[in-house]
């Protein structure tokens, strides 16, 4: 098990799932763990689990919505002013939505903007932070579901065809996209003591789905029984946030710890820069341009 005593690492959507088990395995490993969460009081009683399986008290609450910007960037101030750095960020926070396209409260189709534009804004803003690490990870949570993916980046909102499915397939392939665009602008701007890699945790028995409602919750519900624990599917990032090994890895996709292709004719380096254009215009930040 590595000693983390002197890292400070900030994990989202860690109430629950995936991100809480990750959140306490990292704490355990004597972190310096910040949880964000929307819920506060489901964000008060995850700290105290963490506090108490870790057996130290620096577990610490950030709060916000990942798919208000306006929250993301209170976050983000309140962490700059707080911590003198950031050695790890897992963006593990994602949901699928319903039938229904909805929006969030900047306007933005709701799955992209809880799924992409929210952690892609928030590594933004604390970029500064993890460049402040003397060797800082970036692990973004994606899912295989980007094969189902049908992005059109005319239509990134989803306005001419939306469908929850194809919205998370299409986020989780921005999430690797991200990630690997990122890996590649931090090797052209001679930046080396930050990585970044993307992870896929297996099929989950989590109460992910139950945000879709209609026939995919119930699909979700019915198939749960069949589906891995939570701990193994929060193996990869673990191992990715903390294993010595994959120290120096960047731009990978990972799968039970190892790296796989990703097989999408959408995922070109010319997509990538797109997509992160559009993000920044979308945020409202630039970043590594």
């Amino acid at each position: 098990m590595p000693d983390l005593q002197q890292h400070i690492i900030l994990v989202t959507g860690a109430t629950s799932g995936i991100g809480q088990v990750t959140a306490t395995e990292l704490a355990r490993m004597g972190a310096h763990v910040v949880i964000l969460a929307r819920n506060e009081a489901k964000a008060r009683a995850t700290q105290q689990q963490i506090r108490a399986a870790a057996g130290h008290d620096r577990v610490d609450v950030l709060l916000a919505d990942l798919a208000d910007q306006g929250q993301v960037r209170r976050a983000a101030a309140e962490f700059n002013a707080r911590y003198p750095r950031l050695d790890v960020l897992v963006n593990n926070a994602g949901l699928i939505f319903g039938a229904q396209r909805q929006l969030s409260p900047d306007g933005h189709e709701l799955g992209l903007a809880t799924n992409h534009l929210g952690p892609f804004l928030l590594t933004a803003l604390l970029f500064d932070k993890l460049r402040a690490s003397p060797a800082a990870r970036v692990v973004n949570l994606a899912s295989m579901a980007y094969r189902v993916a049908k992005p059109d980046l005319t239509d990134i909102e989803s306005e001419k065809s939306y469908g929850a499915m194809r919205v998370y397939g299409n986020t989780k392939l921005y999430n690797i996209m991200f990630t690997q665009e990122l890996a590649r602008r931090l090797r052209a701007h001679g930046i080396a003591h930050i990585t970044t890699n993307a992870v896929h945790p297996g099929v989950v028995a989590t109460s992910f789905g139950d945000s879709a409602g209609g026939w995919l919750g119930k699909l979700t519900a019915l198939a749960r029984p069949f589906m891995i624990s939570v701990e193994k599917g929060a193996e990869t990032s673990i191992f990715l946030a903390s294993a010595p090994e994959v120290a120096a890895v960047s731009g990978g996709f990972f799968d039970k710890k190892k790296a796989v292709p990703v097989k999408s004719g959408f995922n070109t380096p010319e997509h990538a820069r797109q997509l992160w254009q559009l993000s920044e215009q979308l945020t409202g930040v630039s970043f590594l341009s």
